[in-house]
């Protein structure tokens, strides 16, 4: 498939690559032409689009620039295989598939779960059942073959239940999979009511350790906090106060459960979201599309409906990565197309770099705890066991080798808590975001957003 195959789909009816792409006469209404279906889109308004060459209706459940594949022709499939094998043959070693949940469609019929002219219903076009037909067979022809490593990013509410489909060791299909049920416990709308964000912790580990519970004998996981679709992590779930300090335990929070980490383009450093200040900052379409949407519900405050925009725009993460302290932060030496965060004079991997205690650096411990220390191999297959379930303000864990026990702690507390540790026989402290513990009568006073790792063993 070339990149004129819409171009040659669109021109008419009868071309060889009108089934390449999903097609629709649309239906009449009060003698009018309308949407095939009121399916909406994820960037709003309808999924499908009218276009005058045909007169008829193609769909695109994101943007109008990205027109719908359509999978169910089997010739999409053999393209798509010989596009996956030009990759691997020249020499990538796999794949971040995108909305990979969203390759199969269902019955073009209204959908019923709202009165609105156009409802977004992913049921329509989120993991449904042929999707797993086509992955088993790209499995089949292409990742197995060249041994690539393939991640699935999967939307749609996926469930624990469907990502054991995509990406168990038994599945066939893909090696991993993203999920996002984490995203959710960051207490954004606390923002919108002019509160302080503050992240809601049992929420958080639940969501962390059903994924670790569910796939510990059967799968392989990714760790990832967030990525291009979500703001910036420092800005969800750090502190501005404590910015070092609970940058490090984010990342060690992270970093020391059992799977593959990911880190997105400047978490190592801490940047944060950028302070919008009009809609066309925006480049997103979905965020201005948000906009929009609340301003059209509030008219007369569009201060609250930029604010209600910004604080999830989906530009936070796509600001340019802030290398330094020159113009544009030496990501370039002409405007870039997006806007630079004005805080990269202070927030910048240059200045990082001549920090010996900087998060950059801890980003390095982790990663080399992981590949080159005693305990690489605790950390990498090691179980996973999550303790004080029931606590407001820790998120600890235990990774259990076959000779080893690591205790993690993480405190999402700006204010000390006191922990007791009379379970455990402290026998090194491998790693730690303050230079300073002290553990008096079995008994350790976490300073705000303390991150440690203990080597223990478990008293009787």
């Amino acid at each position: 498939m070339n990149i004129l195959g819409f171009i040659e789909s669109r021109s008419s009816k009868d071309n060889p690559y009108r089934d390449y792409y999903i097609w629709h006469e649309g239906r009449k209404k009060d003698d009018q032409k309308i949407e095939p279906t009121n399916w909406g889109s994820f960037f709003g308004g309808s999924c499908w689009k009218y276009d005058e060459v045909t007169d008829s209706y193609y769909m695109k459940i994101f943007s109008n620039k990205m027109p719908d594949l359509n999978w169910k022709n089997p010739k999409v499939q053999d393209e798509m295989i010989e596009v996956a094998k030009k990759w691997l043959e020249l020499g990538i070693d796999g794949f971040r598939i995108d909305a990979v949940s969203h390759l199969d469609r269902a019955e073009f019929e209204d959908t019923t779960i709202c009165k609105e002219p156009i409802c977004l219903d992913w049921h329509k076009f989120s993991n449904l059942p042929k999707v797993h037909d086509y992955l088993k067979r790209l499995n089949q022809e292409v990742f197995e073959p060249y041994q690539a490593l393939t991640i699935g990013e999967v939307g749609g509410e996926a469930s624990i239940e469907q990502g054991i489909k995509y990406a168990s060791y038994d599945s066939k299909e893909l090696s991993m999979v993203f999920n996002f049920d984490h995203n959710w416990c960051n207490n954004l709308s606390s923002v919108l009511n002019h509160k302080k964000m503050k992240v809601n912790v049992l929420c958080l580990k639940n969501a962390f350790s059903k994924w670790q519970e569910a796939f510990k004998e059967i799968g392989w996981l990714p760790l990832n906090w967030l990525n291009h679709d979500q703001p910036r992590l420092m800005t969800q779930y750090g502190n501005y106060k404590y910015p070092k300090q609970s940058g490090k335990m984010l990342a060690t929070a992270l970093h020391m459960m059992r799977g593959t980490p990911f880190i997105y383009q400047g978490e190592e450093i801490g940047m944060t979201n950028y302070p919008f200040e009009d809609v066309t900052d925006f480049d997103d379409i979905s965020s201005r599309a948000t906009y929009y949407y609340h301003l059209e519900k509030e008219p007369d405050n569009p201060v609250k409906a930029l604010k209600k925009a910004a604080v999830a725009s989906r530009d936070n993460p796509r600001t340019p990565m802030q290398w330094d302290q020159t113009d544009f932060a030496g990501f370039s030496k002409t405007k870039p197309w997006m806007h630079v965060n004005p805080n990269y004079k202070k927030i910048n991997v240059s200045s990082q770099l001549k920090d010996k205690d900087s998060l950059w650096y801890h980003y390095q411990k982790l990663i080399d705890l992981r590949l080159n220390s005693p305990y690489k191999d605790t950390i990498i297959y090691g179980s996973y066991e999550m303790i004080d379930q029931d606590h407001q303000h820790l998120y600890n864990y235990l990774r259990k080798g076959k000779d080893e026990i690591l205790l993690v702690i993480n405190s999402f507390s700006s204010k000390k808590v006191k922990y007791e540790l009379s379970s455990y026989d402290i026998k090194e402290t491998i790693l730690s975001n303050y230079k300073d513990i002290k553990i008096k009568n079995n008994t350790i006073i976490l300073k705000p957003f303390s991150s440690i790792v203990f080597k223990i063993e478990e008293k009787l």
